[in-house]
């Protein structure tokens, strides 16, 4: 009998030790779990981030291409300007009057038909004066030195 109390003593002790270095060994895999859940929301925090950049230069990239075109088209825009005096003749009367004609251009496509307007001047008045404040598209404004159209954006 007292060798059969041996033997149960033995397997409780065995069965105790091996229930201890189980929840042992379960601890340490839960924290070895715990490090490693932590290094996985570290690297999707870094991805995120990255991606953010990345749709942001992407996005820049984009905006900045659509600028440049955008710049590229309006420098090709100019416009064609010509002006003449028109008399009218009307019995003993005589009218002068300037007549500017305007029409802008892609390259040399017209992109509109001519537009035309007809001022009355007193004699000694400065044409060239008079026929740049009659300006329709006002040519100023598309050009600032070489740069085309900055200024009419801003506005």
């Amino acid at each position: 009998m007292g060798l059969m109390w041996w033997m149960l003593a033995s397997g409780l002790c065995t069965a105790a030790g091996a229930g201890l270095v189980y929840f042992v060994m379960q601890s340490r895999m839960e924290v070895i779990l715990a490090k490693q859940r932590e290094e996985l929301a570290a690297a999707n925090a870094a991805l995120g981030v990255h991606r953010d950049v990345l749709q942001d230069s992407i996005r820049s990239a984009e905006e900045s291409g659509r600028r440049k075109a955008l710049d590229d088209f309006l420098a090709d825009i100019h416009i064609e300007e010509r002006h003449y005096i028109r008399e009218n003749k009307a019995l003993f009367l005589k009218r002068k009057s300037i007549v500017r004609q305007e029409r802008i251009f892609f390259r040399n496509l017209p992109l509109s038909n001519w537009i035309e307007q007809e001022m009355p001047f007193e004699e000694g008045a400065d044409i060239e004066a008079l026929a740049k404040t009659m300006a329709v598209f006002a040519p100023e404004l598309l050009a600032i030195g070489d740069d085309p159209v900055r200024k009419l954006l801003r506005n």
